[in-house]
């Protein structure tokens, strides 16, 4: 099993990368997530693998965060999810989205992610919902953060500090930040001011 890479970035496409190490090629399919944490990455890099091994293909799939890969584990681990479904989630929301609608049990949020239908939305939430919570609670992350009323807050949040001119990696990194060290009781107000410091 391969649980990383490191080494030059020869192409970089929305779905995919070629990484050279030691000399030779690596062809890894990424999501929308990965390729915009790499927009700003022109030499050498780091992506954490999954290396998925099937009867008529090898196939690297590679993420710029453990959390991002260790998220894609959990999908493929439910049943109607493959590698290809995990990759279009992953690129369709943030992990922290993904977490949020699954521990709230969002199944309308996780059925717009196209390819996935009302039965295979339930099983993500059945089968994620207490694992995702474990380790959340283990980040030291209140899961009450997750609940509908933060998610709006959350979400008004990074579209006033958007506006502002704040790069969205960089004004989701602040705010979740934020509600993770005020455990989510914290107004929006605040927590915008607070974001721009």
């Amino acid at each position: 099993m391969i649980a990383y890479l490191k080494g030059k970035l020869v192409e970089k496409e929305p779905t995919h990368v070629i990484l050279e190490v030691a000399g030779i090629g690596y062809w890894v399919k990424i999501s929308l997530q990965t390729y915009s944490a790499l927009q700003n990455t022109t030499e050498n890099c780091l992506l954490h693998t999954v290396q998925i091994i099937r009867e008529d293909s090898h196939q690297l799939f590679g993420f710029f965060t453990k959390d991002e890969k260790e998220l894609f584990e959990n999908l493929i681990s439910v049943s109607g999810i493959g590698p290809s479904i995990a990759l279009v989630f992953l690129s369709s929301m943030n992990s922290i989205e993904i977490k949020q609608a699954i521990i709230s049990e969002d199944v309308k949020t996780i059925q717009n992610i196209k390819g996935i239908g009302a039965k295979t939305a339930q099983r993500a939430v059945i089968e994620l919902k207490d694992k995702l919570k474990k380790d959340i609670i283990a980040e030291g992350i209140n899961p009450t953060m997750f609940a509908s009323a933060n998610h709006t807050l959350r979400s008004e949040a990074l579209s006033a500090l958007v506006t502002l001119g704040i790069p969205k990696a960089a004004a989701e990194k602040s705010v979740d930040t934020i509600l993770k060290r005020s455990g989510g009781d914290i107004s929006l107000e605040e927590l915008i001011k607070l974001s721009l410091r």
